[in-house]
């Protein structure tokens, strides 16, 4: 049997509403750069974004970076006095926008 329209959108609905924590809408700047882990590498790619929302244990982020992959971990600077390391939890590649979900590691 096939789902109606309004089926499918209660259906995500619904998957949406299943999250472990509350989201709410982030704006500004944010910048990260891959942790290349080698303290005597080469100096670690740093890349702009604009958050598009947070939770109490991470964000997401639309940026250019299309070399990040899930299991990644960045450092991350929202402010000038805010930042720290991050997992790079998916990354989503629609044509050139690229947006990255996030968890902040303590």
């Amino acid at each position: 049997m096939k789902k109606s329209a309004a089926m499918a959108s209660l259906d995500l609905v619904r998957h949406v509403e299943q999250r472990r924590e509350p989201r709410w809408k982030a704006h500004g700047e944010i910048w990260f750069s891959l942790d290349e882990g080698a303290p005597a590498g080469p100096a670690p790619k740093e890349v702009l974004g604009t958050l598009l929302d947070r939770s109490s244990s991470g964000f997401r982020a639309q940026h250019d970076c299309k070399e990040l992959m899930s299991g990644q971990l960045v450092r991350f600077r929202m402010k000038p006095s805010s930042g720290g390391r991050a997992r790079v939890m998916w990354t989503r590649i629609i044509d050139d926008r690229v947006e990255s979900g996030f968890l902040i590691v303590r």
